[in-house]
């Protein structure tokens, strides 16, 4: 089906006082307004995907902040409030006193015929995984999910529904579930309660539920799909890699554990002794990566694929888009080993072999410093056409700016660094040059194993103590749990993000 877009927009201005409704009445492109921010004492702005635009140069006061307070559900323990049967958020910021300063009012679109691209999935009784950064419609696939299984395929679907962020503001939920149930959320601390209770009371044969971010909400999903429900969901993370460091959600994946084999074993699989194993089934079959609208990478086979990442081994990724016909289009491509926070993967350099790099928002000087230090040679170029790796900050990123999205549609490998502080940007240049004496450094988790398997050699050798290099703490505890192993003793030191493990006699 083609794709109906749905917003409700008049309800979401008429909450607005007047001075701030009427400039938006008046704009020709409200059908891609994302938000309206009130802060106290500022402009009221509103905020499109590439721009924002002030709508009126008074500034807010309390009143205003009071008169859209007034015309709206009130706020629950996450600061969320709505607007009865419509999809529209509204989040509240608070002063110390309880007060509230400011107002997100963010607009809720149903879009029909979103999940076209996986549709085939989601009607396989499979258990699916939806990850993605903020804005990309996880959301919004989840919800058009929901309706094609309830009416479309006739199954029983409950909505475990947080902030009435899927179905809506009010105790009717909004049509564009369809026939789903909706079970509302009372605090969101509750989220995994309800999560069973769906399962115990209501014979569902589908549970969809947004945002797994708890360990206790993983172990509900876990015992949801034990039960043989049917659950999609969305996670916090943008890549399977994500949820393989996460030690809260890495159970969703099947858990990860640290294994020390024999020598015998060791030499047989031809690899190091503490080696990286999935503790369980996953409790999710497929996971999909939302790259952009209509754009999605799919593992679909997650105990495949995270075994395939633990040993190194190549995994394929299907791609799939929507054409400018609305058709489906699939490639498969070669998996490659991810690194840091590369968005889209690519192979790692050799060591003082230039790439084509494009940078976006980053500091040139600082960055061609860096590399001076590292005694590294960069070719950096003025042209997207021209480069082979796109490199930019995490706001860029996630406010999609123009260059983001001609990289993105260009296919480019895109590097999103989390500031653009020299240890991020050291961190960068380590992952796409890795030292050509240590190829398994390619894989983070692989090279904290081998050099802590490496210190603990030394140690029992006679040396004193070594310090590691500065890890994650999930990553430390693994190093822990090798030294523990092995009987030597260990200690973390330091602060982050530098604080790292010492292996010590």
């Amino acid at each position: 089906m083609q794709k109906v877009i749905t917003d409700d927009l008049e309800a979401l201005l008429d909450i607005l006082p007047p001075h701030i409704r009427q400039p938006l009445y008046e704009r020709s492109d409200n059908h891609q307004l994302l938000e309206v921010v009130l802060d106290l004492g500022r402009p009221a702005e509103a905020r499109f995907p590439q721009r924002e635009v002030v709508l009126n140069p008074k500034e807010v006061d309390g009143q205003d902040i009071n008169y859209v307070v007034s015309r709206i559900s009130s706020f629950g323990d996450d600061n969320r409030a709505g607007i009865e049967r419509t999809l529209h958020r509204i989040s509240a910021i608070r002063n110390r006193m309880g007060r509230i300063v400011g107002l997100t009012c963010r607009v809720g679109r149903a879009v029909f015929g979103t999940i076209k691209v996986i549709e085939d999935l989601v009607n396989s009784g499979k258990s699916i995984l939806l990850l993605g950064g903020p804005g990309v419609g996880k959301t919004t696939m989840l919800r058009e999910a929901a309706r094609v299984l309830a009416d479309d395929f006739s199954k029983r679907v409950i909505i475990v529904d947080t902030s009435n962020e899927i179905a809506g503001d009010g105790d009717i939920p909004h049509p564009a579930i369809g026939h789903a149930r909706r079970m509302q959320v009372t605090t969101p601390t509750r989220q995994h309660a309800v999560m069973i209770e769906a399962v115990e009371n209501h014979m569902p044969e589908v549970i969809i539920i947004d945002e797994i971010g708890t360990e206790l909400e993983a172990q509900a999903a876990r015992t949801i799909a034990e039960r043989g429900v049917q659950l999609i969901g969305t996670a916090h993370g943008n890549t399977l890699d994500n949820l393989m460091v996460n030690p809260t959600l890495s159970d969703l994946i099947g858990g990860i554990q640290t294994v020390t084999l024999g020598d015998e074993e060791a030499k047989r699989r031809r690899t190091q002794k503490s080696i990286l194993e999935r503790t369980s089934p996953p409790t999710f079959d497929i996971v999909v990566e939302i790259q952009g609208w209509d754009r999605v990478a799919i593992h679909p086979d997650v105990s495949q694929a995270v075994d395939a990442l633990l040993r190194g081994q190549p995994q394929d990724t299907e791609i799939r888009w929507l054409d400018d016909s609305g058709r489906v289009r699939i490639e498969k491509h070669a998996p490659v080993t991810t690194t840091g926070r590369t968005r889209r993967t690519k192979q790692p350099l050799k060591k003082n072999e230039p790439t084509r790099l494009y940078l976006f928002g980053v500091n040139r000087g600082r960055f061609e410093q860096i590399a001076q230090e590292m005694q590294l040679e960069l070719d950096i170029v003025k042209s997207l056409s021209e480069a082979k790796l796109f490199i930019t900050p995490k706001n860029y990123y996630r406010r999609k700016l123009q260059k983001v999205r001609e990289a993105e549609a260009a296919n480019l490998p895109i590097y999103v660094l989390k500031s653009n502080t020299p240890h991020q940007i050291r961190q960068l240049l380590s992952d796409i040059y890795p030292p050509t004496e240590s190829p398994a450094k390619a894989n983070s988790l692989k090279a904290a194993l081998t050099e802590a398997e490496e210190a603990i050699e030394q140690v029992k050798d006679g040396q004193e103590g070594i310090d590691l290099s500065p890890q994650s703490a999930y990553i430390r505890r693994l190093q822990h749990l090798i030294a523990e192993r092995n009987d030597i003793l260990s200690q973390s030191t330091g602060k982050d993000p530098n604080r790292r493990v010492r292996i010590y006699r």
